[in-house]
């Protein structure tokens, strides 16, 4: 098993380049990966701004993702985030697993999306035609979170 790829990048990605790096495993039957978007969830968006503490938001991926290892027979796991100011279209994060098996890859990937979605430490403020606003947890997202039991 090797150690987890985490990016936390103000730079965009190419999803190609990322994906085809975790299929050259000899034992790599299957390659999940998801792409986030910025979308307009509010009419006018201008921009997201994404907030984090470096040391603290690459310890806590690692964790997350070493965690997704220990529960599924992975060869690869690859998550990327960026931060800074993204506008609508703009690729916000990716998550890529990879397994000998389709349901360990996809399982796990899922799994990462949750953990993403509900801890890891990044503050979003959202620019609209309104004004400013940070973007508040959602209970549906921590439902999903405690599905997968312990966190």
């Amino acid at each position: 098993m090797s150690a987890p790829r985490i990016i936390v990048t103000e730079a965009d990605f190419d999803l190609g380049a990322e994906a085809a790096r975790l299929e050259d495993g000899p034992d790599t039957g299957a390659v999940v990966t998801f792409t986030g978007r910025v979308r307009d969830v509010k009419d006018g968006l201008h921009y997201m701004q994404l907030e984090h503490y470096p040391s603290m938001t690459e310890r806590a991926l690692t964790d997350i993702a070493e965690q997704a290892q220990a529960r599924w027979p992975l060869s690869g796991v690859t998550i990327i985030h960026r931060h800074g100011t993204l506008r609508p279209g703009d690729r916000i994060m990716m998550v890529a697993t990879a397994s000998r098996h389709r349901d360990a890859a996809l399982q796990s990937a899922s799994f990462l999306m949750d953990y993403l979605k509900s801890r890891a430490p990044f503050w979003k403020k959202e620019v609209t035609d309104k004004g400013a606003s940070w973007v508040e947890a959602r209970q549906s997202d921590e439902d999903a979170l405690e599905s997968w039991g312990k966190d």
